[in-house]
C-alpha cells in the first residue's frame, strides 16, 4: 500500500498527525493530533460520499449511507492504518505503549483521520482524493460486502456453511476507566475462532468479526 508520507510537502505536518494525546503528557508543549483528526473525519466523509455519488448514480440515499458507514467504520480505518504502517510510527506514552496502544482500533482509526486532516492542510483536497483513491479503490466502494458491517457479513457466511450464529465472548478488559481495552473472542461452529481488541465491546466484536472473515473467508 502507498506510503502516506510521500504525499506530503511538509514532514512536520505528517509527524504532527502521529502524536497521540498520551505522548503530550510526557512531552509538555507538544500538541496532539486530535484537531487534525476532527478535520480529517470531515474530509474523509466528503471524499467517500462524493465518490459513491458518482460511482453509483442509480443508488438511493440509504444504500449510499450504508456503504459509506461500512467503509469508514472504526475497524475498517484501523485496518487501513495498520496496512499503511501508521501503527509503527505512532508517538505514544510509555503507559499507552505498554497497554497495547498500537493495536487499539479506535486509536488507529483516529490516526488515519489525523493523517488525512494533515494532508488536507498540506496539499489540499485534490491530493487527499488521490491519496484516498489508492487506499479505497473503486472496487471496494462498489463491492456488495461494503453494504454489510463485518458482524453481519460473518453471520451470513457462517450460517451459509451451517456453522450457526457467531458467539462473542469477553476475554479481558484492561486499562484505566477512561481508556479501557476490551478483548473479545468470536466462535463460529465448534472450533473456528478469532479475537479482536477495541476501546469498547462493540468495537472489539467488530474487529474480531473482521479477523474471522480474513481467516476463514479470505475471498
Amino acid at each position: 500500500m502507498t506510503n502516506p508520507k510521500s504525499f506530503f510537502n511538509s514532514s512536520d505536518l505528517f509527524e504532527s498527525a502521529l502524536i497521540h494525546r498520551s505522548y503530550c503528557n510526557e512531552h509538555p508543549g507538544i500538541a496532539s493530533n486530535e484537531r487534525l483528526e476532527f478535520l480529517g473525519d470531515s474530509v474523509l466523509s466528503l471524499i467517500i460520499s462524493a465518490r459513491l455519488y458518482y460511482l453509483l448514480p442509480n443508488s438511493p440515499e440509504g444504500e449510499l449511507t450504508a456503504r459509506r458507514s461500512s467503509l469508514v467504520q472504526t475497524s475498517s480505518l484501523a485496518t487501513k492504518a495498520a496496512d499503511l504502517g501508521l501503527d509503527k510510527l505512532l508517538k505514544l506514552s510509555h503507559g499507552e505503549e505498554d497497554s497495547g496502544g498500537r493495536a487499539n482500533t479506535g486509536l488507529l482509526a483516529n490516526t488515519f483521520e489525523a493523517v488525512l486532516g494533515a494532508l488536507f492542510l498540506d496539499s489540499g483536497l485534490a491530493i487527499c482524493e488521490k491519496y484516498l483513491f489508492e487506499i479505497f479503490p473503486d472496487t471496494d466502494l462498489t463491492s456488495p460486502s461494503s453494504l454489510k458491517d463485518p458482524k453481519s457479513l460473518l453471520q451470513e457466511k457462517a450460517q451459509s456453511l451451517g456453522w450457526g450464529t457467531p458467539n462473542y465472548k469477553l476475554l479481558e478488559s484492561s486499562g484505566p476507566d477512561h481508556a479501557k481495552n476490551f478483548t473479545i473472542k468470536v466462535t463460529i461452529g465448534r472450533k473456528h475462532t478469532a479475537e479482536g481488541i477495541g476501546t469498547s465491546k462493540q468495537r472489539a466484536e467488530t474487529v474480531a468479526a473482521s479477523a474471522a472473515l480474513e481467516k476463514y473467508f479470505p475471498d
